[in-house]
């Protein structure tokens, strides 16, 4: 598994696991940029600009900066004109999707109106995210 910061004997010492959990996914968008990472393969910062309304420029290049740093994303900088960067999962974040999946579940079983149907949830679309993650 990949080295992160939480991974120092320091932190060690001192490890409350849902406490660390909480510091990784605390920021109002972070579950939301692993769950179109993951889901719709985004890679790109303008297609995260778009997906997901309401985040200012400055606050998604932080949150994806500290996504990496906490390892569940990588950055790729291509030497291109114009600059072309892209985000995948690392292992740490693909071993997360399964979770991402049930807070998707138990969104849809206790937040979401009767009668809604999830868009996400053709049998073709869970095969693709199973084939993606492995």
């Amino acid at each position: 598994m990949a080295d992160n910061k939480f991974r120092s004997q320091d932190t060690l010492a001192r490890c409350v696991p849902m406490s660390m959990l909480q510091s990784v996914l605390s920021g109002k968008w972070k579950i939301l940029i692993l769950w179109y990472i993951s889901f719709y393969n985004v890679q790109r910062f303008g297609e995260l600009m778009r997906r997901l309304d309401g985040i200012t420029q400055s606050t998604l290049t932080k949150q994806l900066r500290e996504l990496e740093e906490d390892g569940f994303l990588h950055r790729e900088i291509y030497k291109e004109v114009p600059p072309k960067v892209e985000y995948t999962l690392t292992e740490i974040g693909k071993s997360f999707v399964p979770i991402l999946h049930e807070m998707m579940a138990w969104s849809e079983t206790h937040l979401c109106p009767a009668g809604y149907v999830n868009p996400y949830s053709s049998a073709e679309d869970n095969e693709n995210i199973t084939e993606t993650h492995e």
